[in-house]
């Protein structure tokens, strides 16, 4: 069993859900040769690693890529289709990754759909993201696979005074939304601290967002925490009363289920499966909407009684929410089939 990651995955300075997902899917399959290639996917400066790496797997063995190395290089991908069995799994269509210029954008596209065709299975990461990758890249849906990710069970969420300390766990991107959350906030009356963590991956926008908060006057209530591993993370969990998602788009939100392995409401944007994976233990709103974000968090403010019946809530769904061994599991039946 051959699987092909990016180069950083494992690197604590750059955490993604990607990475995580790769990491404890590649520690739950048995056998597993793992091969990281360290360039600058999807559009590396060479493919000379990739390209080697798949040569040297013999004839009619299984082989999983991860999409970010995969889907931007057809043209090493795809001639090994006839004689191994590709699977591909898509954390994010190229295309829809934040800040790309149209014509680079439509480029990966086209790549990608070149790639997704060739390839034996496509695995996606949420039920959503499957029927986009459907539809948009024209696949046979048998061939594309639902793997949910899975979650480490954890202690139950402490917190502070029940209410006013907020969390967004996620990169510093435009797609991640937290420009809109610090706008929602400007709306919102009652004493409340809010933790950024992630990585700052898109320079520009984390200046505005910075300079948001300056003008706000918010620099003691807003914490752009970078990325948090670790016990840095679990602790920045433990002392949160609410986990906020701003997302403008999303394949799952693996933040939402560590949030909820923990006891911990959350307030998310209706993209992807959240609104079924919260499953009443959280407040969902629309996307890109600044104003539905501030009525959800005036809505957790103002109602003591919800705030109890949110947190009673997530503490039934914790119970319920799959391990990664069920990943791994999943995953191992779609490649069996190959």
């Amino acid at each position: 069993m051959h699987v092909v990651l990016p180069g950083d995955v494992g690197d604590e300075t750059v955490p993604s859900g990607g990475n995580r997902y790769d990491q404890r899917l590649c520690a739950g399959l048995p056998g597993v040769h793992e091969t990281a290639l360290s360039e600058m996917w999807p559009r590396p400066g060479s493919t000379a690693g990739l390209a080697a790496a798949l040569a040297a797997v013999p004839d009619g063995d299984v082989v999983l890529l991860d999409g970010l190395v995969a889907c931007g290089v057809p043209e090493v991908v795809v001639p090994q289709a006839s004689r191994l069995r590709l699977a591909v799994l898509v954390h994010l269509p190229l295309a829809e990754e934040t800040g790309l210029a149209p014509d680079v954008a439509a480029e990966l596209d086209a790549r990608e759909r070149e790639t997704l065709h060739a390839a034996h299975a496509v695995v996606a990461t949420g039920a959503e993201a499957a029927r986009h990758l459907v539809t948009h890249h024209g696949l046979p849906s048998e061939k594309v696979h639902v793997v949910e990710p899975g979650v480490d069970p954890a202690p139950l969420a402490r917190g502070t005074d029940g209410v006013s300390q907020l969390l967004c766990v996620a990169s510093l991107t435009p797609r991640k939304g937290q420009d809109l959350l610090v706008e929602a906030l400007a709306t919102v009356e009652d004493p409340w601290r809010c933790t950024f963590a992630g990585p700052p991956k898109h320079a520009e926008y984390v200046a505005r967002l910075r300079q948001s908060i300056r003008d706000h006057g918010w620099e003691d209530r807003c914490e752009l925490a970078g990325p948090l591993t670790g016990k840095a993370l679990d602790d920045a969990y433990d002392s949160a009363d609410l986990v906020v998602l701003p997302s403008r788009a999303e394949t799952y939100g693996m933040v939402v289920t560590e949030a909820l392995a923990r006891g911990l409401p959350v307030l998310v944007t209706d993209v992807a499966d959240l609104a079924k994976t919260v499953a009443g233990a959280g407040i969902v709103v629309p996307p890109g909407n600044a104003g539905a974000l501030a009525e959800g968090l005036r809505s957790w403010f103002a109602d003591a009684g919800r705030r109890r019946s949110l947190r009673a809530a997530a503490r039934v769904r914790r119970g319920m929410l799959a391990p990664w061994t069920e990943t791994s599991r999943r995953m191992a039946a779609v490649l069996a089939r190959l």
